[in-house]
């Protein structure tokens, strides 16, 4: 496993009782992945979006109160059922973010998933942090979970 600096690191992990293919099948679905990424409550409104490695993804992901978060998914890294890796851009063509990645681990009957997020800057990485992102992130693997039937 690569090193990450701990002080920018963040990582969320949770079993799915899913095959790799099912769960890879709803990440790499241009349909489905709208419909689950995000936290509890939130939305996603998609601009554009090409989920292969060199591809993008362009969209707004909207809050119960109708905040909306900029983001989009520049795709440097598409290793079929195994990993993902992405850049965090905050808005279209914005500033970087975070280096992200998703690896999937047959795990008995299930997969891990594994979402990594190394910050661009301490400061960002203790935001994130202070507003919960990884119970967020747990949220959002729990709607991957439930849209694929494995909740």
């Amino acid at each position: 496993m690569k090193d990450y600096p701990a002080d920018r690191t963040l990582l969320i992990r949770r079993v799915i009782a899913a095959p790799v293919d099912t769960i890879w099948g709803a990440w790499l679905n241009p349909e489905s992945l709208p419909k689950w990424w995000g936290p509890d409550g939130f939305s996603c409104r998609t601009k554009r979006i090409d989920l292969r490695q060199g591809g993008e993804w362009v969209f707004d992901m909207i809050a119960p109160d109708g905040t909306v978060f900029p983001n989009h998914h520049r795709y440097t890294l598409v290793r079929p059922q195994t990993r993902i890796e992405y850049t965090l851009l905050w808005g279209e063509d914005g500033p970087k973010h975070a280096d992200a990645w998703v690896d999937f681990e047959p795990e008995g009957q299930g997969t891990q998933v594994t979402l990594g997020m190394v910050m661009v800057t301490v400061e960002e990485y203790r935001n994130a942090k202070g507003f919960g992102a990884e119970a967020l992130g747990l949220q959002t693997l729990g709607k991957l979970a439930a849209i694929i039937g494995a909740a």
